[in-house]
């Protein structure tokens, strides 16, 4: 301001020679009307000029500086991950049978419901048995007309053997007695095996546990007419027990080929038991994308009971990866995405990520940073693209302090 002050005291002014010369060499004097008009004219030109000189330094002086913001941040830096995960899971039986009858009809009972336990041979559910019973009736009644027919047909063989031997019939009349004996025969075998299939069917309307267990899970209602192998209900068979993660793939990745993982109880870390991968899911969820893993448990306490929810802790293979914390994620357009400081600007730039495995305070970052990133971790939330800031502090690998 002071210098635009100085700029306009510093306007020139016309001297009176000057005046003089412009008009000819003659003095104003003689021109008394038209000189003073010429002089206003001139000093009205020269205030115009240092107004809008004071009101261009006036604006300039007005302008406010940019805002800087300081933040924390990190240098990324690749380091081996070898970090601790903990997934969340449930016990489950290694073994699970579905109850199913072998034949359809209408479900009129069933006496267990889940979390029960079951004996094998227990009778757990029952189905309509009116039309198998009359079957064995039917079958019963053919099969005795089938026995009478024999009775009739070897009564005649015996009669014909000796009149052949007489020669009081023919020999072709002997054959017939004969064909008519072992047709009889076979009709009787196949009654009594008609008989026993009827039978069967009788005892399939009632269903039986095959295993020892828990029921885990239920099917039909009683009244609904159910077909054959449809579940009536689950049984948990007893005896070895699993522990059931569904694991992430970027944790699947970077599992060792033989882990050993720590299996604790949801609600008390302090029960627990080994466990040994036993089986993984060779497809993902199309849901979660996660990969069920089945963990036998070795030695599970009693506490550890079907159903139980709990926790899992593996070490993950010391690759080397680039972990940031948590709390320098944001989201951009429904992304992971991180700021970045430009070291030569001091300007902040947001740079999409791709996540890996993550912990409670840190996560892996799969694709998106390289070595000697500067990456934003506190004040992440007030930062807009081309913004100034200042740095803090800046650590390698882990957050500054």
């Amino acid at each position: 301001m002071r210098g635009c002050l100085r700029a306009a005291r510093a306007v020139p002014r016309r001297s009176k020679r000057f005046d003089i010369l412009s008009s000819g060499g003659r003095s104003v004097s003689e021109f008394p009307a038209s000189g003073r008009l010429a002089r206003g004219a001139r000093n009205l030109v020269a205030l115009l000029g240092a107004l809008l000189l004071l009101g261009a330094c006036q604006r300039e002086a007005e302008q406010p500086a940019p805002e800087i913001r300081p933040v924390r941040t990190i240098t990324i830096e690749k380091r081996a991950a070898g970090s601790t995960v903990a997934i969340t899971g449930n016990v489950q039986a290694q073994n699970e049978i579905n109850e199913a009858f072998r034949i359809d009809g209408r479900l009129i009972e069933r006496m267990v419901d889940v979390g029960d336990t079951v004996k094998k041979g227990q009778l757990i559910a029952r189905l309509d048995p009116q039309n198998e019973e009359s079957g064995v009736q039917a079958a019963r009644a053919q099969l005795s007309a089938a026995q009478a027919r024999l009775i009739e047909a070897r009564a005649t063989f015996e009669r014909m053997r000796e009149l052949v031997a007489e020669d009081a019939v023919s020999r072709q009349q002997f054959d017939q007695a004969e064909a008519l004996r072992k047709t009889a025969e076979a009709q009787v075998d196949a009654a009594r095996s008609q008989l026993t299939l009827a039978q069967n069917r009788l005892g399939y309307t009632q269903l039986h546990a095959s295993v020892s267990g828990v029921v885990t899970s239920r099917g039909p209602e009683p009244g609904e007419v159910v077909a054959p192998g449809r579940t009536i209900v689950q049984v948990a068979r007893e005896g070895a027990r699993d522990a059931v993660f569904d694991v992430p793939v970027q944790v699947k990745n970077a599992a060792p080929r033989h882990p050993d993982i720590r299996v604790v109880l949801a609600s008390d870390p302090s029960v627990g038991a080994a466990g040994k991968v036993r089986e993984i899911a060779p497809r993902a969820d199309p849901v979660t994308g996660t990969f069920q893993v089945r963990v036998r448990l070795i030695d599970p306490p009693a506490a550890m009971r079907l159903g139980t929810t709990v926790t899992g802790r593996m070490t993950l293979d010391a690759a080397p990866a680039i972990e940031i914390p948590t709390t320098a994620l944001v989201r951009s357009g429904g992304k992971a995405a991180v700021w970045i400081v430009d070291p030569k600007t001091k300007t902040v730039s947001q740079r999409e990520i791709t996540l890996g495995a993550a912990t409670a305070d840190a996560v892996q970052v799969a694709s998106g940073l390289a070595d000697g990133d500067i990456v934003v971790t506190a004040g992440v939330q007030a930062l807009r693209p081309g913004q100034k800031v200042s740095l803090l502090a800046t650590s390698v690998g882990t957050p500054a302090k």
